[in-house]
């Protein structure tokens, strides 16, 4: 584990990837993460080493865009035969070729416990006395971190500014889908959810919750998009300490980032400096550590650490390959 921690703190700066500008491959769109190449049949998805928090790029991460993007083609092959999806290959550790598809514009959150901070949380809102969450009731007398007694779904709209919780009832009312479109992908959340806890609960973990995005094919059918089950969009504990820590009222064990979150918090002021410190290279490479120990954990594998060499120069004459050749 000292020599991993070595290796990432000794990355050199050609082995991160930072950014891509591919101008053949088409149209690009840059998320947080990755960079979206839009062409006539596919989206290209290059996950990044980008690390965001409060808004904005606040470090690179080496080896974290590989992480994700080979975690979330793992989940996608062990939940095919639950619903189909949107992988048509991948032909770089870091590259996703997606079928081109129509987004539908919810995310289908799925909470299998009691818990958060932020104010859309499940805990939140319960502290606040809401008890009514449209399509379940939670009792009182719940604790922070409880396990619900079945996983409830608690989506929300898919929007660019920010996400707001919403009722199937007005997801139907608002156009965002049917109601045969609604309690398709609910059924499939529900499913993919079940699959997902089973695989983590193998391996040790807890999966807590998660959210899933749809979207149709050129033939009409609901389809599987985005990622599926990364530490970026779920949440995991470790599943050994977890009842006799909750029965002590102590946080779970879990897969932190918000470490480095903090360190930011207490050097600057990261919502309003036009320019931000250094992150620590320690601290760099301690999260990249526990993306890839993660990695490792819930897929059984040894983690394919790359060759040393320029990985934009890699990523694009496998793209080249794939669509060229």
């Amino acid at each position: 584990m000292q020599q991993r921690n070595s290796l990432f703190r000794n990355f050199s700066d050609e082995r991160i990837l930072r950014e891509t500008s591919f101008s053949w491959l088409g149209e690009v769109k840059r998320g947080k993460v990755r960079d979206m190449y839009f062409r006539e049949q596919e989206i290209v998805f290059v996950s990044t080493d980008r690390h965001s928090s409060f808004d904005r790029i606040i470090a690179h991460i080496p080896l974290k865009g590989q992480v994700l993007n080979l975690l979330s083609a793992w989940w996608f092959s062990q939940t095919r035969d639950i619903v189909p999806n949107h992988v048509a290959a991948v032909p770089d550790p870091n590259v996703t070729i997606g079928k081109r598809c129509s987004p539908i514009p919810v995310e289908m959150v799925v909470r299998g416990y009691i818990t958060g901070v932020t104010q859309t949380s499940l805990w939140t809102r319960y502290q606040k006395g809401e008890r009514d969450f449209g399509t379940f009731t939670l009792p009182d007398g719940m604790k922070k971190n409880q396990r619900l007694a079945e996983p409830v779904l608690t989506p929300t709209t898919k929007q660019e500014d920010h996400d707001r919780n919403i009722t199937p009832e007005e997801i139907v009312s608002e156009g965002l889908a049917d109601k045969g479109t609604w309690e398709q992908m609910a059924a499939y959340s529900r499913a993919l959810f079940q699959r997902g806890q089973e695989v983590a609960e193998s391996r040790g973990l807890i999966l807590v919750d998660t959210k899933y995005e749809f979207g149709r094919d050129e033939d009409g059918n609901i389809i599987l998009i985005d990622e599926i089950h990364t530490p970026d969009s779920s949440r995991y504990w470790k599943l050994d300490s977890y009842e006799e820590r909750f029965a002590r009222g102590e946080e779970p064990e879990y897969f932190d980032k918000e470490f480095l979150r903090l360190w930011f918090k207490e050097h600057c002021d990261p919502y309003a400096d036009t320019a931000l410190p250094e992150a620590p290279p320690e601290m760099v490479a301690e999260l990249a550590q526990r993306y890839v120990g993660i990695y490792e954990q819930i897929t059984g594998e040894a983690f394919p650490v790359p060759d040393e060499g320029d990985v934009v120069v890699r990523v694009e004459q496998n793209l080249k390959s794939y669509f060229i050749t």
